[in-house]
C-alpha cells in the first residue's frame, strides 16, 4: 500500500519569476512508491530523475522560450530490472498535450523512445488548448514492450543503459491549438520544459 510523501519542487517553482506567475504554486504531494513497511519495493533496481525547465530545451532557430514552467520526472527500477515506475509532475504550465523520454545527450534533440503522457501508449495525445495544469500529470510502469523508435524491440535494459549514461531526457510538449505554433508559453509543440535524466543511486 503506497503512501504519499510530500516533495517540494522547491524554490524554483516559487522564486522563478513569482511575480509573473498567475497563481502561487503550493508544494506538490507526490506518491513515491513507498509501501507500508517504509521501504520502497523498487529501490534495489535504482532511482533516476530530473528537474524540468525551459532552459534545458533546444529550440528551433529564432524561437525564444521564456516559460516559467517547471517540473520533475521520477523513475524507480524494480530489483529484477524489468519494470520502471515513473511519475511526471509539472507546475506553471498550460496546454500540455504529450510528454516523452527522448534519446539524446544534453544540448541535442533526439527521437522519442517512451511515451509518458497521457500514458505509455504510443501516439496517444491530449487535445490542444486544455489550459493550466499543476501537479502529477502522469504515472505508470514502463517495460520493454513500451519502447519505441530507436529502442523498439529491445529489452528495458537498453533504456536503462541510456539513463545511466546521460543519454536520455524527458520533455513536456504544449500546444494551444491556434496557428502558428511556438508563439510563447503554452504553445511549444516541440517541447516547453526538459531535463536530462540522471542516475540517483539505489
Amino acid at each position: 500500500m503506497y503512501r504519499a510523501v510530500s516533495l517540494t519542487v522547491a524554490g524554483m517553482l516559487l522564486s522563478a519569476c513569482a511575480s509573473e506567475a498567475p497563481n502561487p504554486t503550493a508544494p506538490l504531494a507526490v506518491p513515491v512508491f513507498e509501501n507500508a513497511t517504509g521501504k520502497s519495493p523498487n529501490a534495489n533496481g535504482g532511482n533516476f530523475g530530473t528537474p524540468l525547465s525551459s532552459t534545458e530545451e533546444v529550440m528551433p532557430a529564432g524561437v525564444t522560450n521564456d516559460s516559467i514552467a517547471r517540473g520533475s520526472a521520477i523513475f524507480q527500477l524494480n530489483a529484477a530490472g524489468t519494470q520502471l515506475s515513473y511519475q511526471l509532475i509539472v507546475a506553471n504550465i498550460e496546454n500540455v498535450f504529450m510528454a516523452h523520454i527522448h534519446r539524446a545527450p544534453a544540448g541535442t534533440n533526439g527521437g522519442i523512445v517512451v511515451w509518458l503522457h497521457p500514458s505509455t501508449a504510443p501516439g496517444v495525445m491530449d487535445p490542444p488548448g486544455q489550459g493550466r495544469v499543476d501537479g502529477v500529470i502522469a504515472t505508470g510502469t514502463i517495460t520493454g514492450d513500451d519502447l519505441v523508435g530507436a529502442l523498439a524491440g529491445q529489452p528495458l535494459s537498453a533504456l536503462i543503459t541510456d539513463l545511466m549514461n546521460g543519454n536520455a531526457y524527458v520533455n513536456v510538449h504544449t500546444n494551444d491549438g491556434v496557428a502558428p505554433t511556438n508563439t510563447g508559453p503554452g504553445d511549444f509543440p516541440g517541447g516547453e520544459i526538459r531535463g536530462q535524466v540522471e542516475h540517483r543511486g539505489h
